[in-house]
């Protein structure tokens, strides 16, 4: 049987400002956080994972094919399917840039320890970013934003393997609110669930990432 592996862990488990709701909202990533925590079946995975096949990017069932849509993302999850094209950052880049980034659009900056190859551990995080303060100004509150965007996007939409790190490389595309909803996060959850379907399906694969809520 095939381990799921996200990176969501503490992501729920505080509600959110009604303010950073707004922006959420404003983002396009309101429907994600109101699907909140699924626990996922991993028997039911395995078996989808065994009947997926690679050259035709779908299920192959007794009573026939199916896969998983672009209008199925946009229906649960409310994602753009179009727009602005999604990329990221070579990870190779020196640390010192990661952690500029991060103070300038999170407004913390995390340690060296707190990064590994790009990415930033999910329990610093949820060490910074559980609370947001009363009567915050607008900037702090745009900073929570981010840092919970990026969470719901590395930990929810765009998982690896890791199950505690969270790709820092989508940040850049969270720097201006007004630009982040204009992007196709709907079908770049999608493409990286087939590619994770792909590699999963692949002998002596044990584990498997993606937005496997989606996929459930």
């Amino acid at each position: 049987m095939l381990t799921c592996r996200r990176a969501d862990s503490g992501l729920w488990e505080h509600p959110l400002d009604h303010r950073v709701l707004q922006y959420l909202l404003s983002a396009g990533f309101y429907g994600v956080y109101r699907i909140g925590h699924i626990r996922l079946d991993h028997a039911l995975i395995t078996a989808l994972v065994e009947r997926w096949r690679t050259e035709t990017h779908r299920f192959h069932f007794p009573i026939g094919e199916a896969t998983v849509t672009l209008q199925d993302v946009s229906v649960l999850y409310g994602l753009r399917i179009d727009g602005r094209a999604v990329t990221g950052v070579d990870p190779s880049v020196p640390t010192e840039q990661w952690i500029a980034l991060c103070a300038e659009l999170l407004g913390v900056a995390p340690t060296p320890a707190d990064l590994q190859a790009g990415r930033v551990r999910v329990r610093w995080l949820a060490e910074h970013f559980a609370h947001l303060p009363d009567h915050s100004p607008d900037e702090l509150v745009q900073q929570h934003t981010r840092a919970y965007i990026l969470w719901l996007i590395g930990g929810v939409l765009l998982p690896d393997k890791s199950q505690n790190l969270v790709k820092l490389m989508y940040l850049p595309l969270l720097r201006d609110f007004e630009e982040i909803g204009q992007y196709c996060w709907g079908s770049t959850a999608l493409a990286w669930l087939y590619r994770m379907l792909c590699r999963a399906a692949q002998g002596g694969t044990r584990e498997i990432g993606g937005p496997l809520v989606l996929l459930q």
